[in-house]
């Protein structure tokens, strides 16, 4: 009998929970609908991952407090 995907999925998950947890981090955090829709937007329309949006910022923040 074949197991059904996301059973499968899901034990892969169970499994691996502590080790994602240690190794990558979310952030609760909002913003005005209005500035949300119009950054996806532009995300999407130039193909930019959010990740990618939030490593430049943070290159940029350093860049401009730097000592």
């Amino acid at each position: 009998m074949k197991t059904d995907k996301h059973i499968i999925d899901k034990r892969y998950e169970d499994k691996h929970k502590e080790e994602r947890k240690a190794a990558h981090a979310v952030w609760g955090t909002s913003m005005r609908r209005e500035d949300f829709e119009e950054l996806n937007k532009f995300l999407k329309k130039n193909r930019i991952p959010k990740v990618t949006l939030i490593y430049a910022g943070w290159a940029a923040l350093r860049e401009q407090y730097k000592d």
